[in-house]
């Protein structure tokens, strides 16, 4: 079975709510209606009220961070995840949770902030961190790149790892090394780049292997 740490459960958890407080102290200052979503070239396109934004939001990240973690403890293959891949998704929304609300707030507040540098940043960390742990994922239901041919197969799921993993760790270097450049194009290109070509590759597998 899956055991999950009760103190990083607990850390991880109210990390996701300290935006809450900080809204709290920053009450006054904040504008009724608040910039909750940007769009290409940085231009906001999306509003919501000031309670939503200081108390919805992280509220919202906490329930996503709770299903997840519920929906990976009923994995039945639950045994098979690594632990330091259940780190990850643990630190997951807490660090969304903070880096949107800072974005949020402090672009409220009249300061100068590039919404794609940020994301594009996050994003690319995310991909090497995650890349770096891909090969070493055991076949799951809840963690992994969850296909017919990988879940059929595990020679399959073994090599389509290793493969998306050092894709994912290049492609991540890239968002990093381009996130000043702030061009979305590119960012949506490696994307695209890093979910379909594990895809290609794991049905090519299953075809060489089952289908004669």
């Amino acid at each position: 079975m899956l055991n999950i740490s009760k103190t990083k459960l607990i850390i991880t958890s109210v990390i996701i709510l300290i935006p809450i407080v900080a809204g709290v102290i920053l009450w006054n200052q904040l504008p009724d209606s608040m910039v909750t979503h940007w769009g290409v070239g940085n231009v906001p396109n999306g509003w919501s009220s000031k309670e939503m934004a200081v108390f919805g939001l992280p509220a919202f990240m906490f329930v996503i961070h709770w299903v997840c973690l519920l929906v990976t403890k009923a994995d039945p293959k639950n045994k098979n995840i690594n632990s330091k891949m259940m780190d990850i998704v643990l630190w997951i929304c807490p660090l969304l949770s903070l880096l949107l609300s800072a974005v949020t707030y402090a672009y409220s507040l009249g300061y100068s902030v590039n919404v794609e540098i940020i994301v594009t940043l996050f994003m690319g960390v995310l991909f090497v961190i995650v890349g770096n742990y891909l090969p070493k994922c055991k076949q799951s239901y809840t963690m992994g790149i969850k296909l017919p041919w990988t879940l059929k197969d595990e020679e399959n799921w073994n090599k389509t790892h290793r493969l998306a993993g050092k894709l994912w760790v290049a492609g991540g270097l890239i968002m990093i090394a381009t996130a000043f450049f702030t061009n979305v194009f590119v960012v949506i290109a490696v994307i695209v780049l890093l979910v379909i070509a594990p895809t290609v590759y794991s049905y090519m597998l299953y075809r060489k292997k089952f289908i004669k």
